[in-house]
């Protein structure tokens, strides 16, 4: 950690409750947004689509070069990683772009984070960062070291959200609706364990959270009083075991508030993991609420992370934002 790291604000500070109304401010007609590439390579044909549904919505798409890119070796990466950072870099300092739209997950974010320039990304002025699954790991880096808030949810590059109405429609909402008193929930939400919570939302992809343990990014989010999200996909039962049983282990739940669980897709049977969540984070004691309605699922919420909300595990669970 470098001695700049060392003094800046991290997640839970007033620095990023002052920002979090007007970094996740509703955007204006014609604004010019970023769509970028951190991660897997886009089919150039949902690239279209995506830069279609936005002039929809009256924004001014721009295709940064890493959504075009291969990666020369990796057939998994769009781009070499230094197209990739820069990319995010240069969209995320460009004070004629209002908002960041990463295009879609798989892998590779984790190797951009050493690649930018902590300094000037923190000293540039903040805007809306929409991304979900691999991007976890850039919404740390965003969330602690810069305490900025962004956007979890299905990406724009992705059939997740071109091919789902209702996805589609959140994120329209995210992007152009204001922030405070918002309500998030869904048909099959449960408590698990009853209580109330408010603090900051923190979290992401489950296996994405292991993957920076221990990193700055991991280290420099301050996870003391906050409600995380947890989601993940295509995880067996026994990998979702280890991973949350790594991060108890290391301690990354400690004085955390409460927690909201997403989707499971594609992790085996939905019982046997709804059965491991209450028995590996049921005794940490705090509320506890299953399937909040946000992840790789259908219908899939595009929630605000880095902002300070409530969570309900009641008898209508729910998570509702203060802004």
């Amino acid at each position: 950690m470098t001695a700049a790291d060392a003094g800046a604000p991290r997640l839970g500070g007033a620095a990023a409750i002052r920002r979090a109304a007007d970094v996740l401010a509703p955007l204006e007609p014609g604004a010019r947004v970023a769509l970028v590439a951190t991660s897997g390579p886009v089919d150039p044909a949902r690239l279209d689509r995506s830069m279609a549904l936005l002039r929809s919505w009256g924004l001014q798409p721009v295709a940064y070069p890493s959504a075009s890119a291969r990666h020369p070796r990796a057939d998994y990466l769009a781009g070499d990683d230094a197209v990739r950072a820069g990319d995010l870099s240069t969209a995320w300092c460009d004070p004629s772009i209002a908002a960041v739209f990463c295009l879609r997950g798989g892998y590779g974010s984790i190797r951009l984070l050493d690649r930018l320039d902590v300094d000037r990304l923190r000293s540039a002025p903040p805007k809306a960062l929409f991304g979900s699954s691999d991007v976890t790991a850039v919404h740390e880096l965003w969330n602690g070291r810069l305490a900025t808030p962004t956007w979890f949810g299905p990406m724009l590059g992705t059939d997740a959200l071109l091919e789902d109405a209702v996805a589609t429609e959140g994120l329209r909402r995210a992007v152009f609706e204001p922030l405070p008193g918002r309500e998030y929930s869904s048909p099959g939400t449960e408590t698990l364990v009853a209580g109330t919570a408010t603090g900051r939302v923190v979290g992401g992809t489950l296996s994405l959270l292991r993957m920076t343990l221990g990193s700055a990014e991991s280290d420099g989010l301050d996870r003391s009083g906050a409600i995380v999200l947890l989601e993940d996909v295509t995880e067996e039962p026994y990998r979702l075991d280890a991973l949350l049983s790594s991060l108890l282990r290391a301690g990354w739940f400690e004085g955390v508030a409460g927690i909201a669980l997403g989707s499971w897709e594609s992790c085996g049977d939905p019982s046997e993991v709804r059965a491991l969540m209450l028995e590996l984070l049921g005794p940490l004691g705090v509320p506890l609420v299953w399937d909040l309605g946000f992840g790789h699922c259908a219908n899939a919420h595009t929630l605000p992370l880095g902002i300070e909300a409530t969570l309900h595990a009641d008898g209508r669970p729910r998570l509702v934002v203060h802004g």
